[in-house]
């Protein structure tokens, strides 16, 4: 299955996190499909930027947020436009 998830990058103590496409059974920092955006947890406020075409694109596909990724796209309104274009 093809998870929506967090992909770490960044220097050691200074995290920063890719938001990618990965099948589920690949490790956290191993291959990805695609990226979708970046969170920045460190900056204040957090920054946030996901390509909302591209997150549509792959949940509509099937596609699962993991927990942190769900809320991150709960936050910028895209699970709204998502469950309405289900309906």
């Amino acid at each position: 299955m093809v998870k929506i998830r967090l992909h770490r990058v960044g220097r050691k103590k200074k995290p920063s996190y890719r938001v990618v496409a990965a099948d589920g059974r690949a490790p956290r920092d191993g291959a990805f499909i695609e990226i979708i955006g970046h969170y920045n947890p460190l900056t204040d406020p957090p920054t946030v930027v996901i390509n909302e075409e591209k997150a549509l694109k792959w949940l509509h596909q099937g596609a699962q947020p993991t927990e942190r990724v769900a809320s991150l796209l709960n936050k910028l309104g895209i699970t709204e436009k998502f469950k309405g274009s289900n309906k």
